[in-house]
């Protein structure tokens, strides 16, 4: 398959309301898109980046430019290629993840369509629909909480997480569990908040039966992970600190995790996210998806690849209608909490023209 162009899509999505986290509050989300062109078909992926480098050092702009200026250029000049050796094209380039995953997933794309075989497929999927859990952000007040996590269930999704930083974890965490029951499936992610003298603090949250702790420490901090598992009861789970399935046996081989959640973007693509989730399956450890804040094309990947057997966790592979009113594909739709796995050529999704076009602020073509 021979790469004949490539078109840098830049997108900007209100969100339906604003959502916090510890690094910050976003109420549009500026999205990178690539079309991806060759000679047989073409494909979409999209970069999870955010505008600023606030939950890795990266951001739109800085993977526009390395895509440019670099990983393109480097990809076209490698001859008819395929997915499966786009890492390895891409490799002298260091770090850019959620850069190399966009293209990696866009050439995927197009590779799958024209052979007429679906992400699911290629993955390796077992189950043709999913079950979805909600990302629920820091409120201004717990009577808000409480509001939007009662909307939530109410919409059926199976499992809440709550984002928690210092001074909003306990309290909050135990309204809900007061006002809604301990059979909800409930877990925290702090992305990074806390450091390692917080362990006392961190075992207040115990007795509420938690799921997980996602990421409480910094990403770096692999060790202080591993004594913290050691002194809460709280399985603890990794995001920002697993990139690679090489990350994830290590961080499981010292005891740092006892979950692990894989989010594409982050690991560099969708086929070694697949690599982690087998790793991973071998140790005994549970994965579920994460999410950020995906378009239709994101999520449509993301579904594919909860359907794995290893994801025995429910994801945030949440509707479209959790973070938009209008996404840029045909909807995701929750039904009795999950969402179904798309079984079309590729991805199985493809933008909408018009929604599209509604929405894009700048559009690059990258002659190959």
């Amino acid at each position: 398959m021979k790469l004949t162009g490539v078109e840098l899509r830049h997108v900007s999505m209100p969100l339906v309301a604003p959502f916090r986290t510890s690094f910050g509050t976003q109420t549009t989300r500026d999205v990178l898109l690539l079309r991806v062109v060759t000679d047989e078909s073409e494909g979409w992926g999209e970069c999870v980046a955010m505008t600023d480098p606030l939950y890795s050092s990266e951001y739109v702009d800085g993977a526009a430019d390395v895509l440019r200026r670099f990983l393109v250029p480097a990809l076209a000049a490698a001859g008819p290629i395929d997915a499966h050796a786009v890492a390895t094209v891409l490799t002298p380039y260091r770090g850019h993840r959620m850069a190399k995953a966009a293209l990696e997933t866009a050439v995927l794309d197009a590779e799958l369509r024209a052979e007429g075989r679906s992400f699911a497929r290629e993955l390796g999927a077992v189950h043709d629909r999913v079950p979805c859990g909600v990302s629920v952000g820091i409120m201004d007040s717990v009577p808000a909480l409480l509001d939007a996590v009662g909307n939530y269930l109410d919409e059926g999704y199976l499992r809440i997480k709550l984002k928690i930083e210092p001074g909003w974890d306990v309290e909050p965490i135990r309204a809900v569990r007061e006002r809604y029951g301990d059979d909800v499936l409930l877990q925290v992610d702090a992305n990074t908040a806390y450091t390692p003298a917080d362990a006392r603090h961190l075992a207040r949250l115990d007795p509420f039966g938690l799921l997980l702790i996602e990421q409480p420490l910094d990403e770096e901090d692999v060790l202080g992970h591993a004594e913290l598992a050691r002194l809460i009861e709280t399985p603890v789970c990794l995001d920002e600190s697993i990139t690679s399935a090489r990350s994830a046996a290590a961080a499981i081989r010292l005891g740092a995790c006892q979950v692990v959640n894989i989010k594409p973007g982050r690991v560099g693509g969708y086929l070694e996210a697949r690599r982690i989730h087998d790793v991973c399956v071998a140790h005994g450890v549970p994965v579920w998806c994460g999410g950020m804040l995906e378009t239709g094309i994101g999520r449509a990947a993301n579904v594919a690849l909860a359907a794995l057997p290893g994801f025995v966790l429910p994801g945030d592979t949440s509707a479209s209608g959790r973070y938009y009113r209008t996404d840029i594909t045909e909807p995701f739709v929750l039904a009795d909490g999950q969402l179904a796995v798309p079984t079309g050529p590729g991805s199985g999704v493809s933008p909408v023209p018009e929604l599209l076009d509604e929405v894009t602020t700048g559009v690059e073509w990258l002659t190959v």
